[in-house]
């Protein structure tokens, strides 16, 4: 990777050797001029503002400060000055599609699609865990580094890619956003404008650490999820059995295919990698604080795990005789 991260030494040609002294009467032959030193080539650097204190939601760590502190409470301190990346990226994926794709394997085939995700987690945490080691080293975003590394053409295909997913993706969430208003009774347009406000408010602040906290905020309301576990009384063993025994419910038709290919899609997306590796050059975390932050990928992932297994259980408890969608067209039944 430091073949393009690292600019290498200009080359220069070496002098050319003086010639000999002539006798007189005869002309010296001419000399070849010097060639200038070979420019370096453009490549990406890391930015001013990347370097300093990292100030975190729960603390802040110095520039000056040792690598790894002494005590383990000093390292649980620095861990939750770092933390946040990886945690807020991982969250951020509990959005109406991701609610929406989990609820609809929940209460089509109960907990039998729970391996989809045992396999998808690890893939998962090593993607966004090399964006970690790309953001820190460099200090320059995703997009950037493929602009330098590939050149503008596959930048603009990435970025371009990228904009329209995220457009398609920013109606499902006002969608979901309308919905959830209608449940208490609120007009869509006054649900819908007060989530683009709070989200714009959460970011023209300026402030890094400000805009983190919001998003601790955020998080804390998924922790509704944990009593709706509780009343569903979900039972254990049928989840740990279909985490870890593949298979195929009601065999291999349309309504499994389109729901495995909607839990891929929803939980590895190419928006985390430049999400994520921007939040680490935002929030300064260099080479030596690696460790810390692949610990909260590594936790964001296990937690995002743990919530997508609770929307399967507490939707096939809270609906157990509902029929899989390619039954339901067909007019079927669930045998």
């Amino acid at each position: 990777m430091s073949h393009f991260l690292l600019p290498a030494a200009p080359r220069e040609r070496p002098a050319p050797a003086r010639p000999a002294p002539t006798a007189p009467g005869h002309s010296a032959p001419p000399t070849p001029p010097r060639l200038a030193p070979a420019a370096p080539a453009r490549l990406a650097v890391q930015d001013t503002a990347h370097l300093g204190e990292i100030k975190g939601a729960f603390g802040t760590v110095r520039a000056d400060a040792h690598d790894q502190p002494a005590s383990w409470g000093r390292r649980l301190r620095c861990l939750l000055a770092i933390m946040g990346p990886g945690l807020i990226v991982m969250f951020g994926d509990n959005d109406a599609g991701g609610v929406s794709t989990y609820a609809q394997a929940g209460q089509d085939y109960g907990t039998r699609l729970l391996w989809v995700l045992a396999l998808l987690i690890p893939v998962l945490v090593v993607n966004q865990e090399m964006v970690v080691r790309l953001g820190a080293v460099t200090g320059v975003g995703h997009a950037r580094l493929i602009h330098e590394r590939f050149g503008r053409l596959w930048a603009a295909f990435s970025v371009g890619d990228l904009v329209l997913v995220n457009g398609l993706t920013i109606v499902t969430e006002f969608i979901g956003v309308a919905l959830a208003g209608s449940y208490f009774g609120l007009p869509r347009w006054i649900s819908v404008a007060g989530a683009a406000a709070l989200l714009v408010g959460f970011t023209i602040t300026g402030s890094y650490r400000r805009w983190e906290r919001w998003m601790y905020a955020l998080i804390a309301v998924n922790a509704l999820i944990i009593p709706l576990v509780l009343t569903a009384h979900v039972k254990v063993a049928p989840v740990a059995r279909n985490l870890v025994v593949p298979g195929l419910p009601d065999g291999l038709n349309a309504g499994v295919l389109l729901l495995v290919i909607a839990i891929v899609g929803t939980t590895v997306a190419p928006w985390q990698l430049f999400f994520q590796q921007s939040n680490v050059v935002d929030k300064r975390i260099t080479p030596r604080w690696i460790s810390y932050e692949r610990a909260d990928t590594v936790i964001g992932g296990g937690n995002r795990c743990g919530r997508a297994h609770c929307r399967h259980g507490v939707r096939f408890r809270r609906n157990p005789a509902a029929r899989p969608l390619h039954q339901r067209r067909r007019g079927g039944r669930r045998p």
